[in-house]
């Protein structure tokens, strides 16, 4: 009985990832440019093979437990197969994507990074390697991502090790929560106060 329930359980989940994912294809299906060579999106943007060629991408970096590559004889694949769970340890996959990353721009192509919804662990992973790549604060480095991809929102864990990765790095975690004040419940404050 357990077995079965089981069974519906994941087969109910497939529909609901292929109906997301649908939805992903079509409405948010371009990839964002962070910087030269470096994108950041959802799974439309993968599965978007027209744009992915048009903007050199040659690697695609996924970071999903359930997406497999679209198009495993075009373009060069890393996946890193992970929950988007407050308690998923994304920080000890950073090197490994720092390099795969750094494998594409050096080539002079371009790196896609991508989750189902390009809003927490495609976020992560980018705003880890800016940290890393060009010393910037997390602070600075989460506002560079969300001035080109608005809709980012990494879950607390991991904005946790993203804070204990820039005290790794030699920052001041203070900062931290001014961040996240900045970033995330400022802007909710002001887009929902009511001008007269």
């Amino acid at each position: 009985m357990a077995e079965t329930e089981e069974l519906q359980r994941s087969r109910i989940l497939a529909c609901v990832q292929a109906l997301c994912a649908a939805r992903y294809a079509r409405e948010d299906n371009v990839p964002c440019k962070i910087e030269e060579g470096l994108f950041l999106g959802s799974v439309g943007a993968a599965l978007n093979k027209p744009a992915l060629k048009e903007l050199n991408i040659t690697h695609i970096l996924t970071v999903a437990k359930s997406l497999d590559p679209a198009f495993p004889n075009e373009f060069n694949y890393k996946k890193i197969d992970v929950f988007d769970t407050p308690g998923t340890e994304l920080d000890k996959y950073f090197d490994e994507c720092f390099s795969f990353i750094d494998e594409a721009r050096s080539s002079g192509a371009g790196v896609l990074v991508h989750c189902f919804a390009g809003m927490s662990r495609s976020v992560t992973i980018v705003v880890a390697y800016l940290m890393k790549k060009h010393r910037m604060s997390l602070s600075d480095a989460l506002s560079l991502v969300k001035s080109k991809r608005p809709h980012v929102a990494p879950n607390h864990g991991f904005l946790t090790q993203l804070a204990m990765f820039e005290k790794s790095l030699g920052g001041n975690m203070q900062v931290f929560f001014l961040c996240i004040l900045k970033i995330f419940f400022l802007d909710k404050l002001q887009s929902s106060t009511v001008h007269y």
